[in-house]
C-alpha cells in the first residue's frame, strides 16, 4: 500500500466526512511546485486557494516568521501589543484606495474578517440589513453562510441563518445577466423587500471567487457605489480571494476606480499563515466600542511578520505586473484551446489578472453545465502532475490561482498538462457513454 493510500484511511477513520480534501498527501513544497508522500511532483495550480501569491516558503516570509520566532510567538495583542501589528496596519491603510484617513484591524481567517466588517458597519450606520449578491462567498460562519449565495455544500443543512440578509443579482453576461438586468434586480430588492433606510451594507467580490471567477464590470461596482452614497449604505469590498496582487492590483475594486468604506482581505495576505484584516475609513472603524472586536488569535506575531513581507515582496518583485502578464498568457492559452476542433466544451474563458478559469458545457448552445467533465478534468489533471480547483454555483467551472512567483516555464508546463488531461477526460466520457 502506497503512503498516500494508508493516509486515506487514516483520515477516513479520523477526520469528520464534511471535511472535503483530494487525495494528495503533502511532503513539502516550495514555490509552485508540491511533492507528495510518495515522491510524485505537482505544478500547483490552486495555491492553497489563493493563498500563496507569493509562493510555498518564499524565503523572504519564512526569514521573516524565523525571526520573528526568536522574540515571541503569542501575547496576544488586546495584551501584549507590538510594533509589527501597529507596521503592518499602518502599511494597509496606505495601500487602500482613497484619500480620507483609515485604520485596520487583524484577525485570523477571512471569515472573521467578514463578520467583522459586518459589525463594523452596523455598529457606525445604526442599522441592521445587508445585501450580498447571488453566487458569493463569503465564509462558513453563520453570518457568512447567510451572505454567501450557494447552497451545496456550504448552507445545505445548516440553517436557519442570521436575519436581514439579503440577495441581489450579480451581473453575468456569459449568462444573460447585464449589469442593467442586476442593478434592476436590486432596485427591486430595495422597493420590495428591505427599505433602505434598514441596509447597513452592500458587501461584493469584485471578483466572485467560489461563485465561479465572474468578474463584476466597472459599470457595475461604480453604479453599486453610487446607490449606497444615495442611501447612507456603506459599500463593502470583499478582496479576499481577488486581493494581493492577484489581479494586477493590490485590490481588485481598484480596477473599476471605486473607493469602498470597508475592505476584508485575508487568503494571500500573509504568504500561507493564517490572518485576516478588515481595512476601511478611521471614522467607521472607531465606530465599535473599545472591547468589541478583535480575538485572542488576531493578529499572530508570526503571521504578522509574515504579511509585512508579503507586502515587500509584492512591491519589490512587482507582482501585480507580473499578475497580468501571467493572466494573458493563461487566458490566451485558454481561448485558443476553446478555437479548436473538438473543445467546444469550453463555454466561457474569464477572469482578471491572474484569477483566470474557464466554464465547461455540454455544448454551446444550450449553456447546459457539465460538473462530470470538470471533476473528471480536475482528477485527470491531478493524475498527470497538476493540481487544478473547480469553482461555479453549478459545479462546472475551472479556475486556476497559480502563484505569482510561478516560473515560465511551470506556467507553461500546467498548461500543457491541463490540454492534455481535457482532451484525455472528453475522449474517457466519450468512451463510456
Amino acid at each position: 500500500m502506497s503512503q498516500s493510500a494508508a493516509l486515506r484511511e487514516r483520515q477516513g477513520r479520523a477526520v469528520a466526512a464534511g471535511v472535503a480534501t483530494k487525495s494528495l498527501y503533502v511532503a513539502r513544497a516550495e514555490n509552485a511546485l508540491l511533492w507528495d508522500v510518495d515522491g510524485r511532483r505537482y505544478i500547483d495550480f490552486a495555491a492553497g486557494i489563493a493563498v500563496l501569491n507569493t509562493g510555498h516558503r518564499h524565503p523572504k516570509v519564512m526569514a521573516a516568521v524565523a525571526e520573528q520566532a526568536e522574540a515571541f510567538t503569542h501575547t496576544c495583542f488586546h495584551v501584549g501589543p507590538f510594533e509589527g501589528y501597529i507596521r503592518l496596519a499602518e502599511r494597509l491603510n496606505a495601500l487602500a484606495p482613497g484619500d480620507a484617513p483609515k485604520k485596520t484591524m487583524l484577525v485570523t481567517t477571512g471569515a472573521e474578517a467578514v463578520e467583522n466588517a459586518v459589525k463594523i458597519a452596523r455598529a457606525a450606520t445604526g442599522r441592521s440589513a445587508v445585501i450580498a449578491f447571488s453566487g458569493a462567498f463569503h465564509g462558513r460562519t453563520m453570518m457568512g453562510m447567510a451572505l454567501t449565495g450557494k447552497v451545496v455544500p456550504y448552507k445545505k443543512g445548516f440553517g436557519p441563518f442570521p436575519a436581514e440578509v439579503y440577495h441581489a443579482p450579480f451581473p453575468h453576461p456569459y449568462h444573460g445577466i447585464s449589469v442593467e438586468d442586476a442593478l434592476a434586480g436590486l432596485e427591486r430588492l430595495l422597493a420590495a423587500d428591505v427599505d433602505p433606510a434598514r441596509v447597513a451594507a452592500l458587501i461584493v467580490e469584485p471578483v466572485q471567487g467560489e461563485g465561479g471567477f465572474n468578474v463584476a464590470p466597472p459599470e457595475f461596482l461604480q453604479a453599486l457605489r453610487r446607490i449606497a452614497d444615495q442611501h447612507g449604505i456603506l459599500l463593502i469590498s470583499d478582496e479576499i480571494q481577488a486581493g494581493m496582487a492577484r489581479t494586477g492590483k493590490m485590490f481588485a475594486i481598484q480596477h473599476a476606480g471605486v473607493v469602498p468604506d470597508l475592505i476584508t482581505m485575508a487568503k494571500g495576505l500573509a504568504g500561507g499563515f493564517p490572518l485576516a484584516a478588515v481595512t476601511g475609513r478611521a471614522d467607521l472603524m472607531d465606530a465599535a466600542q473599545p472591547g468589541g472586536l478583535g480575538g485572542t488569535y488576531g493578529g499572530n506575531p508570526l503571521a504578522v511578520a509574515a504579511a509585512n513581507a508579503v507586502l515587500d515582496v509584492i512591491e519589490e518583485e512587482n507582482l501585480c505586473a507580473r499578475a497580468l502578464e501571467m493572466g494573458a498568457r493563461m487566458t490566451g492559452r485558454l481561448e485558443e484551446l476553446a478555437r479548436r476542433q473538438g473543445f467546444e466544451c469550453i463555454g466561457d474563458v474569464r477572469g482578471l489578472g491572474a484569477m483566470v478559469a474557464m466554464e465547461l458545457v455540454q455544448d454551446r448552445a444550450s449553456k447546459a453545465p457539465d460538473p462530470t467533465l470538470t471533476a473528471a478534468l480536475v482528477a485527470e489533471a491531478q493524475e498527470r502532475g497538476l493540481v487544478l480547483l473547480s469553482c461555479g454555483t453549478r459545479a462546472n467551472v475551472i479556475r486556476i490561482l497559480a502563484p505569482l512567483t510561478t516560473p515560465w516555464e511551470q506556467v507553461d508546463e500546467g498548461l500543457a498538462i491541463l490540454e492534455a488531461a481535457l482532451e484525455a477526460s472528453i475522449a474517457k466520457l466519450h468512451a463510456a457513454a
